[in-house]
């Protein structure tokens, strides 16, 4: 049985990805590891040939989802950078550390976002 809390999680993200259009997913990698701990390996395939990649690695403390580990990564159809936000502490003097967003010439604090601002952020960069 799953945590309700992460239950709810995984059924949004589903929820979103198939609200959008014109994109193909390649791969949805739902592994739950435990009823409090989950992962998600996902690729997104938009119409102009971009590529979203989605992995995070969940876990629900005291009924509420916490990410011990997240990246976002999206590239156009070159597969040139558009952005990527990530966990991974390389940045450490960036005010978010360890989260941060990468940006084709610059690496800029920000902190985690939402899956559905991810998508909509992919949607918008994606389609002039």
């Amino acid at each position: 049985m799953w945590h309700e809390v992460l239950a709810n999680y995984l059924n949004r993200v589903e929820q979103a990805l198939m609200a959008l259009e014109d994109v193909y997913v390649e791969r949805y990698v739902e592994e739950v590891l435990t009823p409090q701990r989950a992962t998600l390996r996902i690729r997104v395939r938009f119409s102009e040939g971009q590529l979203l990649e989605i992995n995070e690695a969940i876990v629900v403390e005291e009924d509420v989802l916490m990410w011990l580990d997240y990246r976002y990564h999206y590239q156009d159809q070159g597969n040139r950078l558009i952005f990527r936000y990530d966990s991974t502490p390389h940045f450490p003097d960036l005010s978010s550390f360890p989260h941060h967003q990468h940006l084709p010439d610059v690496v800029i604090a920000c902190e985690k976002p939402d899956i559905t601002d991810v998508l909509r952020e992919a949607i918008t960069k994606g389609f002039p």
